[in-house]
């Protein structure tokens, strides 16, 4: 009962502790369910996990609404367990991924800014369960979340229900470091009042009306650490590049030392990108992103990033116990704040952010495929680089120049599927070299992307499409029954070569 008084301080709460069981019984068949968790961190764990089991004796589905991707295998076990009907709006499991591109459930693909558009209009499934991990509950009707807020706060407000679920073993310390705030609805709201990165606008957690509080679930369950593989030869140089533009754009009275506020992709490549930045001259660094990685707290430790705003935090496993230990050391430093917030185009925009994503393909027009492996077969969705790509001071994409042993070019004639435009994309990053892609047209960019980015093994053969393309003629020269071809050999023979 001490722990409970303690981090329940509304005393009508404290009569609704349940275990995780008795809160999956009241999930029934063809609800929509709205679960914290925004790239494997702060998700709800107990009764997602007892929907499983519950599962083993019983035959339903759910629709399922994140922030974005979630951990302890909860995606994976959904997956096999069969029973999710709708997905949205990003995941990053191998076993959902089988499922979602042989059918077997919907995924919904979309902007990570823009549920809340959704669910806030009403043109989606309402939300029947919110289920949302937390510290505590205040006693005037905060819920103060753990490593991420996403799209809780969003859940919390618009579901029929709200399940809460207490984890004990997340860091109290995290307690202060929330900034929720509402935008209201389109049409009829103002402008976000967020000038500068570390501005605080919101509220310390989570508003939810105590009546809409079924149950209340206690866990004691870390976060699952993130899957980040430590940088190797090809990311470093690719670090060394986009190091190199960036003095350039200093040189050229652009930007300062101090750069622009940094948001950085999920993902091992753009992690490592950042990692370029501790042993630069730059410093007094702002980061104004959805996650912070491992490489973000290494800027900070030493002693270049004086503030960082973001959605959540995932680190890993080495990364997880050294930060949360001393978590006193960094707490003045971060901010957390809904996705909406974090992912918003009019913050965006207004902050002249710097944007480092990762693609899986990009065409020698400047065209990005973050999504669609030969562009049929979903990775993850596009998450949050839309929402940046798009609006940032400078978009850049970053992606290694062959993949599978030089089987596959990640540089191609026509990218397969395109999440983001050539309109949207400003810089292209190889290990090759990158191609400042601003003010050029087509033909411009082609020639730079193909002599600055393609491998040298793709290089002739990227030459020789393009100079068969220049004799078709356009604005945008393509041999348009061979812009497929190195994919259709791809699946034909297993290389592209």
């Amino acid at each position: 009962m001490e722990q409970t008084i303690e981090r329940i301080k509304s005393t009508q709460l404290q009569e609704r502790v349940i275990d995780a069981d008795v809160a999956a019984s009241w999930i029934q068949d063809g609800m929509t369910l709205g679960l914290s968790g925004f790239t494997r961190a702060g998700d709800a764990k107990a009764v997602p996990l007892a929907l499983i089991k519950r599962a083993e004796t019983e035959s339903f589905k759910v629709n399922v609404f994140t922030g974005a991707s979630l951990g302890s295998d909860i995606d994976k076990l959904f997956a096999e367990a069969g029973i999710v009907n709708k997905r949205l709006p990003f995941q990053a499991d191998p076993v959902m991924r089988r499922k979602i591109n042989e059918g077997e459930m919907l995924f919904v693909d979309h902007h990570l800014s823009q549920t809340a558009e959704w669910i806030k209009a009403g043109v989606i499934e309402p939300i029947d369960f919110a289920i949302i991990e937390a510290l505590s509950i205040t006693e005037d009707g905060l819920i103060i979340p753990t490593t991420s807020v996403g799209n809780s706060a969003l859940f919390v407000q618009y579901a029929k229900n709200v399940i809460v679920e207490i984890n004990t073993a997340q860091p109290a310390l995290f307690e202060g470091i929330h900034d929720v705030y509402d935008t209201g609805k389109q049409g009829d709201r103002p402008p976000i009042p967020l000038t500068e990165v570390d501005d605080r606008i919101g509220v310390p957690g989570i508003p939810v009306d105590l009546e809409k509080i079924r149950g209340i679930v206690f866990t004691e369950q870390k976060d699952s650490p993130s899957t980040i593989v430590p940088s190797d030869e090809e990311t470093e140089i690719m670090a060394g590049h986009l190091l190199e533009f960036l003095r350039s754009e200093v040189r050229a009275g652009r930007l300062t030392k101090k750069l622009a506020p940094l948001q950085s992709g999920i993902g091992s490549v753009a992690n490592s990108v950042l990692q370029g930045l501790i042993d630069s001259e730059f410093e007094d660094l702002e980061v104004y992103s959805e996650v912070l990685q491992d490489a973000v707290f290494d800027l900070i430790d030493a002693g270049k990033v004086r503030v960082a705003s973001s959605s959540s935090i995932t680190l890993s496993q080495q990364k997880m116990e050294q930060v949360y230990s001393n978590f006193e050391k960094y707490r003045d430093k971060i901010i957390l704040r809904p996705q909406e917030i974090s992912n918003h185009p009019e913050v965006i925009r207004r902050l002249g952010l710097i944007s480092i994503n990762t693609a899986l393909e990009f065409d020698i027009y400047g065209n990005v495929n973050s999504t669609h492996v030969s562009g049929t077969k979903m990775m993850n969705g596009i998450g949050g680089s839309g929402d940046f790509a798009r609006n940032a001071r400078l978009s850049i994409f970053v992606t290694k120049s062959i993949a599978k042993g030089g089987k596959i070019s990640s540089v191609v004639p026509f990218a397969t599927h395109i999440d983001h435009t050539e309109h949207d994309v400003d810089i292209v990053v190889t290990e090759q070299g990158y191609a400042d892609l601003r003010g050029l047209a087509p033909r411009e960019r082609a020639a730079l992307i193909i002599e600055n980015c393609v491998h040298p093994m793709y290089k002739e053969q990227m030459r020789a499409y393009y100079a068969e393309a220049l004799t078709r003629g356009g604005q945008t020269p393509h041999v348009l029954e061979k812009a497929f071809s190195w994919h259709a050999k791809l699946a034909q023979t297993g290389t592209m070569l």
